[in-house]
């Protein structure tokens, strides 16, 4: 009996330590209704479900546990489908997907926040005040996404350039 407590408590913890680095993703509205309660920064992955490149995201960057604890201790993290088919309420306004039985048809709100500009994966970073700071596309490995995520979520952008901000970043990624 010992033993299999042993085991029990064992695979317990290392469940617990793994869920703690894992991405705590939330849906957009519970996103907005946090940071309503409790101001932070919001982070949305936008992505669709045919996208190789947004599963080699999720896969490679999103389960790095540095970039895992950078996301949850600094922002909302969202997962946002850009083709989703039900309706969302944001700052009063309401946006739907137009079309939501045509294949492969944008969601108002995905294209609102991408600006127009429909490719994925794209990250959509958002102030306290639930305003876009900017979107940025493409695939990134964790060691090169670890200092995005630090140059929004420190707010160097406000005072520093990209460029002087990349060069002088020393990340934990591969550490």
């Amino acid at each position: 009996m010992n033993k299999f407590l042993t085991i029990s408590l064992i695979l317990l913890f290392a469940t617990a330590s793994f869920a703690q680095k894992a991405v705590q993703w939330n849906t957009f509205e519970k996103a907005i209704k946090l940071a309503e309660q409790k101001p932070r920064k919001i982070f949305i992955d936008m992505y669709t479900d045919w996208c190789g490149w947004c599963k080699k995201m999720d896969k490679d960057t999103f389960e790095n546990p540095v970039i895992a604890e950078y996301l949850n201790k600094n922002f909302y993290a969202v997962k946002f489908d850009a083709e989703r088919k039900d309706t969302v309420t944001f700052m009063g306004q309401k946006f739907v997907n137009s079309n939501p039985t045509r294949s492969r048809h944008s969601h108002e709100l995905a294209r609102t926040l991408l600006q127009g500009k429909m490719s994925y994966p794209s990250y959509v970073f958002m102030d306290e005040e639930m305003r876009v700071i900017t979107v940025v596309p493409g695939y990134f490995p964790p060691e090169e996404f670890e200092p995005v995520l630090h140059f929004f979520g420190s707010n160097a952008y406000q005072t520093t350039d990209w460029e002087t901000f990349r060069k002088k970043f020393t990340g934990k990624v591969g550490k």
